[in-house]
């Protein structure tokens, strides 16, 4: 969790979280940090110099008398969708942005690090008038971005014929085990309180807090596997339709789905890509890359279901944040270790049967912030948990990811419920 009422740790905190998204971008050349391989990715020097206009427009702004911009074109280039401070430029055509450069946005992001520290140093000792709840968010936004660049990495990456590594994983990484059985955990019958108390960070889709009703059920103790997953191929789940929603359906013929992304079948054997290359995919490993369509069609063939986001996060509430996540260096999920409920964060996001709509009493706040997630809520699921590319810091048991249901370029999962 981030300190966000530790003013004094601040700079520290910054400092931290901002060091990360460049030992993500080490690695990389210039080539790789500028090109864009879909509309819905984002090239990593874009992430970079978004999240730093982020702390310029929303807090070096509004609260450093007579700051300078670095460059006042940026304004309108590293907008994402915050159309109440301008027109962002045109979300498809961010690979096309060679100027500036790799080596200008290192020197934007400089330069606006030593402006938010001097700044929050000066918060620090209340000599400045600031509302540390921006950065605070910024912070979090940046971890957002941190995630979002590797997923979209992989995607770039893996239309290489070369196929090559972006990182070799950590020496524990290749560590392989058989997955636990799976067994069936309770969720408890009746009305349940969910969404965030107010009690630390959260964005605004995480509240307010509430009560539903839940019927009661249960949730599969791990993930489903890689071999579970093969079952369902070999039995011709991609070729029969009553398994599948309409749309569903439609995009697996229109887009000749036939397995996860990036898996590849040759020479008898599935292979798939990783941020360490290709590797054989492994029986015992989770699933992931899969879209909500392929989860619902999945769990149908298993006659179970997937669990509303309510189900899960009552389920959660009780279990540590603890598992798999991007500090550890590993960008590729394990296989579940023993556990009565296993792999809720640090592995794969978990689809939901739960559309992506406001919590009742949701107030939308004025304003640039107000357009952060609320606008998205149409024809959006919402997942659960956090992946192996999330920061720790980033995971929580309300926290409510959103995705298109036909996307696969996460690392999304399958947790069934029943």
């Amino acid at each position: 969790m981030l300190l966000e009422h530790a003013v004094d740790k601040m700079v520290e905190t910054y400092r931290r979280i901002r060091r990360l998204t460049e030992w993500i971008a080490e690695p990389l050349s210039a080539e790789d940090q500028t090109a864009q391989s879909m509309v819905e990715a984002s090239p990593v020097k874009w992430h970079r110099a978004h999240t730093t206009w982020f702390f310029e427009t929303f807090v070096l702004l509004p609260y450093v008398k007579g700051y300078r911009p670095f460059d006042p074109r940026y304004s309108k280039l590293f907008n994402s969708y915050y159309n109440a401070v301008g027109v962002p430029f045109t979300r498809a055509w961010r690979g096309l942005v060679t100027r500036p450069g790799v080596a200008e946005v290192t020197r934007y992001r400089a330069y606006v690090d030593q402006q938010m520290e001097t700044l929050l140093e000066a918060r620090a000792d209340a000599s400045a008038p600031i509302d540390v709840s921006l950065v605070v968010l910024g912070l979090h936004h940046e971890q957002q971005h941190q995630e979002l660049a590797l997923t979209d990495l992989k995607h770039l990456l893996s239309h290489s014929p070369v196929a090559s590594a972006y990182r070799l994983p950590s020496p524990t990484a290749e560590e392989m085990s058989d997955a636990p059985a799976l067994t069936w955990i309770s969720v408890p019958e009746g009305v349940q309180e969910v969404g965030h108390d107010g009690h630390g960070f959260a964005y605004d889709n995480e509240g307010p807090r509430h009560r539903v009703y839940l019927q009661g059920g249960s949730l599969a103790s791990r993930l489903v596997t890689n071999g579970e997953y093969l079952d369902f191929i070999r039995d011709g789940g991609y070729r029969t339709p009553s398994l599948w929603l309409s749309d569903g359906w439609a995009t697996v013929q229109e887009q000749r789905w036939r397995a996860p992304l990036y898996w590849v079948h040759d020479e008898d054997r599935w292979r798939h890509f990783t941020l360490s290359g290709m590797r054989p995919v492994h029986p015992h490993e989770p699933v992931t890359h899969v879209s909500f369509y392929e989860a619902e069609a999945f769990a149908r063939w298993a006659g179970a279901r997937l669990p509303s986001e309510f189900a899960w996060e009552v389920a959660a509430r009780d279990v540590p944040v603890a598992g798999r996540f991007l500090e550890g260096g590993y960008f590729h999920p394990a296989t579940a270790p023993t556990g009565s409920l296993v792999q809720l964060y640090g592995d794969a996001w978990q689809w939901t049967a739960s559309p992506y709509i406001g919590y009742p009493g949701l107030v939308v706040t004025g304003g640039a912030l107000g357009e952060y997630n609320a606008k998205f809520m149409a024809n959006q699921m919402v997942l659960r948990g956090a992946s192996c590319v999330t920061p720790m810091g980033h995971a929580r048991p309300t926290y409510r990811n959103f995705f298109p249901p036909a996307s696969r370029w996460q690392f999304s999962g399958i947790r069934l419920a029943r």
